[in-house]
């Protein structure tokens, strides 16, 4: 069977992407090797310099399609409402809402409304983000698709609903653990509810295993973060992909006519750490269907996110 690759994504012409987090490593490549094969992306990135440097950048490839700069700080559920806004004030339709921004293993720390900051980031705020901009999903109709970013982490994630935000008792790797495990658990969720609504959308997840991108670089402190800071020039030589590889589960996820709601890709090599992005498994706290909805309802709560068109 022939390994999947850019020259697989079919062409985009005619769509409108947002990819989040799109300035550098996977989303910077996911928003490039979409723009190349005519999508129109949007940029949704905090940083207003890096997002103009990576406009800017796709740019000079001379791509067939387009990218626009929307200013989007997933730290910020307010923000987020702002920025939302701002694309369907601009946008009719949107055919691919990529869920890439997130961070990793960080020192303690909050979102703008007091969310621990990786639970609030990978998790809370794309929860949100995806709410805001269903209707112009639905507009788009059959191809629509939103994808997750997860990551092998939500193999050690475990869901802690009596603690969410750590406040008892903090850990940068399990915080990261859960908020990846909550990506997928939203996927599925997400997807149940898609498809009982009778809607066209639907919800994908990826993770790309060992890539070299920026994410992660910031230490955290403690034994395993030191470690990992130490052997970072040798496992990253080793063990890891260039980002453009590290991008192609969530850019297969997204456009490969043969993927189904809930399916989760990632790379094909060796504890698919690297390689071509192929369907994976996923573990059983991954597919537990009363955390999903568990889950569910605690970010509604908390973020008060308006599902309720997929409600019947």
């Amino acid at each position: 069977m022939s390994k999947w690759t850019e020259d697989d994504i079919p062409d985009q012409a005619g769509r409108v992407a947002l990819v989040t987090g799109a300035n550098t490593g996977l989303g910077y490549e996911t928003a490039r090797a979409l723009a190349e094969h005519g999508a129109h992306v949007v940029l949704a990135c905090r940083n207003a310099d890096k997002a103009a440097a990576a406009e800017a950048k796709i740019n000079a490839l001379e791509p067939s399609g387009s990218v626009e700069v929307l200013l989007t700080d997933m730290a910020d559920l307010d923000g987020i409402a702002g920025s939302a806004a701002q694309f369907l004030a601009a946008h009719d339709r949107l055919d691919l809402l990529i869920n890439n921004a997130g961070v990793m293993a960080t020192p303690q720390g909050t979102t703008a409304q007091g969310f621990e900051l990786q639970f609030g980031v990978n998790h809370l705020g794309h929860f949100a983000l995806t709410a805001l901009l269903l209707p112009a999903l639905a507009v788009a109709g059959a191809g629509s698709r939103v994808v997750n970013v997860s990551s092998n982490a939500h193999k050690f994630g475990k869901m802690n609903f009596d603690d969410l935000m750590g406040e008892g008792k903090y850990s940068p790797w399990g915080a990261y653990g859960q908020s990846k495990l909550s990506n997928i658990l939203f996927t599925r969720e997400l997807q149940r509810r898609l498809a009982h609504a009778g809607r066209e959308t639907i919800s994908t997840v990826a993770h790309p295993g060992a890539s070299s991108t920026e994410l992660g670089r910031d230490n955290a402190g403690g034994i395993l973060s030191n470690l990992m800071a130490l052997t970072r020039p040798v496992t990253e030589r080793l063990m890891s992909q260039s980002a453009a590889m590290g991008a192609l589960p969530q850019l297969r996820a997204a456009v490969d006519p043969d993927v189904s709601g809930g399916d989760y890709f990632g790379p094909d090599g060796m504890g698919e750490m690297k390689g071509h992005p192929k369907k994976v498994g996923m573990t059983d706290r991954a597919k537990n269907d009363g955390d999903a909805v568990l889950l569910w309802d605690a970010s509604v709560e908390l973020t008060g996110a308006d599902y309720s068109a997929l409600e019947n």
